[in-house]
């Protein structure tokens, strides 16, 4: 509403800006299409039977037991090679006209044709035809990829070696080699060093930055970027975003009452532990079961609250015991989905249809999570037992002094009661002694009572005022775990006690069945899931999408992975680092700082965005990486890039939440109790002063009301585990970015920085701001656009000066009332023109 006079200005004048080659638009709308596939002389199980098979006919002949239909087993190939009672034998390797399959799935009667048409599925004749030629060929089945132990790979010979800077670039280019395509040239200083920033640290270059990258010439000028930007302690923050999303971090419990919490020194543990480097291993290991660990530290107990970041009720009439399963249930989903990408959360109820995952496999991994003292409604008080209290120094301090100062109190209600003497006593000496205690004692001992009741009270409120964290710790006595009928929290079945599913790497040996035993479990070299779902997480984190798009899903459900052999390269890398320029350098396993940076090292990674029509007609989603890819930044980096382009961010690290600006009313729609404190409260409170401005990922984050503004660019509930943002495209994104007080007193400072930082020349000064939102100068087109448009803009506010102050007092943040009303409010329209470019808000 604050800019709705140029609306319409605004819109032509940004189509005209982005129309110039190599922004998003058509190339990044493509339909989803799988990668162009080498040729293949024959037919490989997984990446060619397995994707059918669990289609259209695991679900009734799968690994489910209790679904399978006939007594078939396809995923088995012992069991597909069985004769049936009929006689008739399903597969025959090497025969398929006397594969009972073959006949089946080219049947013309309804009866017999198979996938059966009340099933819905039907398979395409290219299926048919390669099933057939599958059986011909000797019907060679193969674990399932992702269930194979990752082997590093030799690696590939390519036609232009020259252009790799290491193994990465060797796997790329050997596939492009494959499907007839050429790579990308590097892309612009302007553009690498804009790329890098929003990829290491979320926030956009300075001025300043950009200019000593353009003006240093030595060879290493990329790579002295790169160790600048990961020594940030923003690198920390950036890393920690989409770990946050996985952890279903947020400030409130969730569920009809959704009250406050604090895990927020949770969060600072991730974000320092990214920044120090910690080896992915003990990261791992000190969030799931860092309270297990011998004398563990304050800090290894927080990090163990991983997984109490889950939702926690106390509606009344609700049951404990359903909830309690329920957080059970949601740390054994969660950790399969971030550590072992599964979707283990079918085990509940059943027997996996597509993946060799069984109830009972499910529940033995959920016993692993079953000792936790909690009663299911534990959430009333905010941070729910078992906790840890977190006392600054001066707080331990105050506390030991009213401790001491409590213990004199005590030790003066019984000095005094005893100082009467005791003997043979006349009732005259009777008499002395009482009226002395009546006037001399007992007024004492009544001032040391009440001066005992004040320190305890004060010891009280202090007590009270130290933070806490949930963590994990198990109990004395281990709870009985059943498996639960249909996943009924109240219909028990056979008894179970933890392991770890038998289709994947036993238990180490002598690791103990407890959490600590599973997280040692998760990193060892043994286990062939973790290493390449972290791996995999982190290309998406650099290039959009992972190696294997379905970050959440590794089974037979999931998509192959675009270049099978990097991933494995990848992933044996990550555990065991080769020597640079190849690998990585680094002499230390599972070292997340060398991962990224022999990711931003690649040739791969530095190739321009720009499309070209041949690449859009062969890879319209980019998945052979003959371009880097051009991807909206996320919500909250398009609202930190906002507050540090005008000026405004308070960019200090770790810390509370804050509150933000937010439409009135969102809470009050919810609420059901009123708590007295800014996070339990009905309604909204909130922040003033530099907490206004802090990054973003500080938002305060209820659940039941996320930030609409984060969710309008799609960022996640927080409700459950996301390892995988959406991204949609909608016209109230660009409503956000026009009309939200955030962006508008955004573009009102940036205005300011444009009047008072930049030369009075007009074109000067849009060039200023034009390259604090993109990095790059404009072209001599684009300048003469936001040319006229200030000029159409002063001329509105020259003739209305009210529009002018009004557009001016969006937000907190002082005017500078020394610059000229009308030409400020023209500036701030411009501004707001450049945060709403394409370009600005897209890294390319």
């Amino acid at each position: 509403m604050y800019a709705r006079s140029y609306v319409v200005a605004l819109a032509v004048a940004t189509f005209a800006l982005a129309a110039r080659p190599g922004f998003a638009g058509a190339a990044e709308a493509a339909p989803p299409a799988q990668p162009p596939a080498a040729s293949s002389p024959k037919l490989t199980y997984n990446r060619d039977i397995r994707p059918i098979l669990s289609n259209k006919c695991f679900k009734c002949h799968g690994p489910d037991a209790k679904e399978r239909k006939a007594d078939l087993r396809l995923d088995v190939a012992e069991e597909a090679r069985k004769a049936a009672g009929s006689g008739a034998t399903p597969i025959v390797p090497g025969k398929p006209d006397e594969s009972e399959l073959v006949a089946r799935v080219f049947a013309e009667e309804d009866a017999v044709r198979m996938p059966p048409p009340d099933s819905h599925k039907t398979l395409s004749d290219a299926e048919q035809q390669t099933l057939k030629q599958w059986i011909a060929e000797g019907a060679e089945y193969q674990p399932h990829w992702s269930f194979i132990a990752p082997v590093r790979p030799e690696l590939p010979t390519v036609a232009d070696a020259a252009w790799a800077r290491n193994g990465i670039d060797r796997f790329i280019l050997a596939r492009l080699d494959a499907a007839g395509l050429r790579q990308a040239p590097e892309a612009d200083r302007p553009t690498l060093i804009r790329r890098l920033s929003f990829d290491l640290t979320g926030l956009p270059p300075t001025s300043a930055e950009i200019d000593a990258f353009l003006a240093d010439s030595s060879g290493d000028a990329y790579e002295r970027v790169v160790d600048r930007l990961m020594a940030s302690p923003h690198y920390g923050e950036r890393l920690a975003l989409e770990w946050l999303d996985a952890a279903r971090f947020a400030d409130t419990n969730g569920y009809h009452l959704d009250n406050g919490r604090d895990m927020t020194h949770w969060r600072e543990w991730v974000i320092n532990s990214f920044n120090r480097n910690l080896p992915f291993d003990r990261f791992t290991i000190e969030q799931v079961a860092g309270d297990l660990l011998p004398e563990a530290t304050i800090e290894q107990q927080i990090a163990s609250g991983f997984n109490r970041n889950h939702m926690i009720n106390f509606e009344g009439g609700a049951i404990p015991e359903e909830y309690q399963t329920a957080y059970v249930v949601d740390r054994v989903n969660t950790t399969g989905t971030v550590w072992l990408g599964l979707t283990i959360a079918c085990g509940q109820c059943h027997d996996h249809k597509y993946d060799p995952i069984t109830q009972k496999d499910y529940y033995r991994l959920y016993a692993f999570f079953n000792n936790i003292p909690e009663n299911g409604l534990d959430g009333r008080t905010g941070n729910a037992p078992p906790l840890v209290k977190l006392a600054t120094d001066e707080q331990k301090r105050k506390l030991a002094e009213l401790a001491e100062a409590i213990e004199a109190a005590k030790a003066e209600a019984i000095r005094q009661a005893l100082s009467a003497a005791t003997g043979d006593r006349g009732s005259q000496q009777r008499g002395d002694l009482q009226k002395h205690y009546r006037e001399t004692v007992s007024p004492r001992i009544k001032e040391l009572t009440e001066k005992l009741a004040a320190l305890k009270k004060s010891q009280e409120e202090l007590d009270q005022a130290i933070p806490t964290t949930m963590v994990m710790k198990d109990m004395d006595q281990p709870r009985d775990t059943f498996m639960l009928v249909r996943g009924q929290y109240d219909q028990h079945g056979d008894k179970v006690v933890p392991g770890v599913p038998d289709s994947l790497s036993p238990l180490p040996a002598g690791a103990p069945a407890n959490r600590l035993g599973l997280a040692r479990w998760l990193v060892d070299p043994a286990n062939p899931l973790v290493a390449r779902v972290a791996v995999n997480r982190y290309w998406q984190l650099f290039f959009g999408t992972g190696l294997v798009k379905t970050a959440e899903d590794f089974g037979s459900q999931g998509e192959l992975p675009s270049h099978p052999e990097l991933l494995d390269w990848l992933a044996v890398e990550f555990m065991h680092p080769s020597p640079a320029p190849v690998g990585s350098g680094s002499t230390a396993a599972w070292d997340v700082k060398a991962l990224v940076r022999l990711i931003v090292t690649s040739a791969t990674y530095r190739q321009s965005s720009v499309v070209r029509p041949e690449l859009l007609a062969k890879d319209p989603e980019n998945r052979l990486l003959a371009r880097s890819p051009r991807s909206r930044l996320h919500a909250e980096f398009i609202r930190d890039a906002a507050l540090s382009m005008s000026g405004l961010l308070n960019d200090s690290v770790g810390g509370a939440s804050v509150s933000p600006y937010q439409p009135p009313g969102l809470w009050e729609e919810l609420a059901s109790r009123e708590d007295g404190k800014n996070w339990t409260a009905q309604s909204y409170t909130q922040s003033h002063g530099p907490d206004l401005y802090r990054r973003t990922m500080y938002t305060f984050w209820k659940r039941t009301s996320p930030p609409p503004t984060l969710i309008t660019f799609d960022a996640p509930d927080r409700e459950t585990c996301t390892v995988r943002r959406s991204t949609t495209n909608t016209p109230l994104q660009a409503l956000v970015l026009l009309n939200d007080p955030t962006y508008v007193e955004a573009a009102r400072k940036l205005a300011e920085r444009i009047m008072t930082e930049a030369p009075a020349d007009t074109d000067a000064r849009i060039a200023f701001a034009f390259r604090l939102a993109t990095a790059r100068k404009p072209t001599e087109r684009e300048t003469a656009v936001l040319r006229q448009a200030l000029d159409d803009q002063l001329a509105k506010y020259r003739a209305d000066g009210d529009a002018a102050r009004k557009l001016l007092s969006v937000g907190e943040s002082p005017r500078n009332e020394q610059l000229d009303t009308a030409e400020l409010a023209a500036w701030a329209t411009v501004a707001s023109m450049i945060l709403n470019l394409d370009e600005t808000v897209t890294k390319g």
